[in-house]
């Protein structure tokens, strides 16, 4: 009986090795024709043929290839014998799609939170989300890399669904195959589809009204989510559900696909024409978390393509502008609405999420990008910047002559939520602003014996400040002579650094220093107080003003700060 027992233990040992053998078999035999470099369908931009059954369609999720391209957010070099290709589809999306293409759809990343979030511990409670994502003519590796690294570095339980909200894309892969292959997905993943182009504004507030999770997330459609992205998102929206969260913006480069981790150190500001821009953390910041960057920061303005927000408030807060066209100043218009109105905006230190940069844009827009713009950022100014929408005005004289249609609407939904003024979000939230509170004199600085007035020639920082004919337009001849004695235009300041020396444009620092002027009502001369030095006007045709000792008696050195009158405009 011990010998056929043994046998017997013997056949089921081999019958075991042998089924395990076999499948493995089986299972390269299924990576090996579905996923290799030579295979034809995989890896195409028509999204390739998906009707292979869901164990194939999940095992580009089970399956990275560590050793792959673009593995662990490392950059992708094309070869040179592919230069060409890699130009020429480089033009589809702004972005080189050749090496987009050859890298997985859930490629590894490297988890790049700083170590005091790594030991965090979020509720174990939180609020689950709706993730919703615009495209239009979107790659189809980015977009579905974007839903794969949601569903890979996600809790189960915090994904509600994934929303992607077609804005009447023109391309085959974008169509059946994809509702086919999200079909598949471990998350119920599913398509909207515009009958007309609408735009990234309009297109989120379809995917909004479809959504049925407590709390809404918005991405962009070329983003790469990395480890314990969601949760610091979620736990501060339950913590109070009127405060909106966005991640840190990581850099997905547009020429390698190079992860880049981004600072935790910047937040968002803006300048004198309504652009969004990062500024560098101010120590009061600091100071408030206690020197701790790990906690949120509170930050005046977000970027706007990535955030979290409560379903609910969203709708109570007024969700988007719907008088707004395509793209942008929504970004704007909702961070002075979340502050004016008793909100909270926040950068959560903790979450990071790549997005894909690039240099220009692949879609057109009808009227152009300027006047979608101009009429976007009128709207927003009109109705939430009071009397400092002149500084927007002033720089940007052209964006009078453009109608920006019925905002009746959105002044009743500011007094309807009891919202504060404009100049209270400068004082408390944004008090660093570029557009400063207090100023003596908006408009132009005009030498008095040659009618020659001040200007930026449109150079930029870091360059000498120039002279023209005074034209009464603003723009470029726009100065600030501000309560802290600064004069600028926008975010640069005159600025001095040596006696006898040109009048340099530098960024304007607060420090006054070099940048602390004295204008002396009486003799009408602009005196730098450092060099105890008066601007004068050149001698020559070189249109640089100069430094030189101050003299009462030179017309060369009599200014007149005039402050120009802002348009009202029309509808």
């Amino acid at each position: 009986m011990g010998f056929f027992s043994s046998r017997s233990r013997k056949v089921q040992y081999c019958k075991v090795v042998l089924i395990t053998s076999l499948f493995w078999l089986l299972f390269d035999t299924f990576f090996i024709f579905n996923f290799n470099d030579c295979k034809t369908e995989e890896g195409r931009e028509d999204g390739g043929s998906i009707n292979k059954g869901n164990l194939i369609q999940m095992l580009p999720n089970l399956i990275t290839r560590k050793d792959g391209p673009g593995e662990m957010g490392k950059a992708v070099h094309i070869p040179k014998e592919r230069e060409k290709e890699k130009k020429e589809k480089f033009q589809i999306n702004q972005f080189n799609l050749l090496a987009s293409e050859m890298i997985s759809l859930n490629r590894s990343l490297q988890d790049v939170r700083m170590a005091g979030c790594k030991t965090k511990r979020y509720p174990t409670e939180l609020p689950a989300t709706s993730v919703i994502i615009v495209f239009h003519n979107e790659a189809w590796s980015t977009l579905l890399r974007t839903v794969h690294s949601i569903i890979n570095r996600s809790p189960r339980h915090l994904i509600q669904e994934i929303i992607l909200v077609d804005d009447c894309s023109e391309r085959d892969f974008l169509g059946q195959k994809l509702d086919d292959y999200v079909a598949t997905l471990s998350v119920h993943t599913f398509v909207l589809r515009q009958v007309k182009r609408t735009g990234l504004i309009r297109a989120r507030l379809r995917g909004a009204a479809a959504a049925t999770g407590p709390t809404l997330t918005f991405l962009d459609a070329h983003c790469e989510c990395t480890h314990g992205w969601l949760e610091p998102l979620l736990s501060e929206i339950a913590r109070d559900r009127t405060t909106v969260v966005c991640p840190i913006i990581d850099v997905i480069s547009d020429e390698t696909f190079e992860f880049l981790p981004g600072s935790d150190m910047t937040y968002g500001g803006f300048n004198w024409k309504l652009n969004f821009r990062w500024y560098p953390v101010p120590q009061r910041e600091m100071d408030r978390r206690k020197g701790d960057r790990s906690l949120p920061v509170r930050t005046p303005t977000m970027a706007g393509g990535l955030f979290s927000i409560d379903r609910s408030y969203f709708e109570e807060l007024g969700t988007y502008d719907p008088g707004m066209d395509i793209w942008g100043g929504e970004n704007l218009e909702m961070s002075f609405r979340i502050w004016q109105c008793g909100g909270t905006l926040l950068i959560a230190t903790c979450s990071h999420v790549g997005h894909v940069f690039r240099k220009a844009t692949p879609y057109t827009f009808p009227g152009g990008t300027g006047h979608i713009i101009n009429k976007n950022n009128r709207r927003l100014a009109e109705v939430w910047m009071d009397s400092y929408k002149d500084f927007f005005y002033i720089i940007t004289p052209g964006v009078l002559k453009q109608e920006y249609g019925d905002i009746s609407a959105r002044v009743a939904l500011r007094k309807k939520l009891h919202c504060k003024s404009f100049e209270w979000y400068l004082e408390n939230i944004y008090p660093d602003s570029l557009i400063p509170r207090n100023y003596k004199n908006l408009g132009e600085i005009r030498n008095e014996e040659s009618d020659l007035c001040l200007d930026t020639l449109g150079r930029k920082e870091n360059d000498k400040v120039g002279i023209y004919n005074c034209h009464g337009m603003g723009g470029n001849q726009v100065w600030a002579y501000t309560g802290d004695n600064e004069i600028r235009c926008d975010d640069i300041c005159l600025d001095v650094a040596r006696s006898n020396a040109h009048v340099m444009m530098i960024k304007c620092h607060h420090q006054k220093g070099n940048q602390l002027w004295d204008y002396d009502d009486t003799t009408r001369q602009l005196r730098h107080v450092n060099s105890q030095q008066c601007v004068q006007k050149p001698n020559d045709s070189s249109q640089l003003p100069v430094m030189t000792s101050c003299d009462a008696n030179s017309p060369a050195q009599k200014w007149l700060l005039k402050n120009v009158p802002v348009g009202t405009g029309g509808q």
